[in-house]
């Protein structure tokens, strides 16, 4: 008699900041929109707070991930993007350099990085998913924003 092992696999939208690549819970996205909109500057924001957008409507925050991972900016190119995200009845939006793909991740297949340190700058990380030969960082969306 077979056994079968379930095995609880996960999509992850993957996005690069220079040339590292990120994934975040695809469930958590709503949509993924060009850099081409109007972003309107909120005084005494934090710095890597780029302003809001108006959306449908709807007024988000977006957030230039580059800066808050205190990364040097670029110019944005025809593959920048913002990814607008929804958890616990907040809606984000991050600039990224570009989305890249998705992919499925099983728990086994990504390793958590508290084992390696217990720098609470890394508290935003999930873990790094392997995929093929390349490590993707898992990302929790709600700890990079409340940091």
């Amino acid at each position: 008699m077979e056994t079968s092992v379930n095995i609880d696999k996960k999509q992850f939208l993957v996005f690069k900041l220079d040339n590292q690549e990120y994934g975040i819970d695809i469930n958590k996205i709503t949509t993924i929109i060009e850099k081409d909109m109007m972003i309107a500057r909120v005084p005494d924001t934090p710095e890597f707070v780029k302003g809001v957008i108006n959306l449908r409507g709807e007024i988000i925050p977006i957030i230039e991930l580059r800066k808050r991972f205190n990364l040097p900016s670029i110019d944005d190119t025809e593959n920048t993007r913002i990814i607008i995200v929804k958890f616990d009845d907040v809606i984000i939006g991050f600039i990224v350099d570009e989305v890249a793909e998705v992919i499925m991740l099983d728990d086994e297949n990504i390793e958590n990085l508290t084992n390696f340190s217990n720098d609470l700058s890394i508290d935003y990380i999930a873990g790094a998913g392997k995929v093929d030969n390349r490590i993707v960082t898992i990302l929790k969306l709600e700890k990079l924003i409340t940091m």
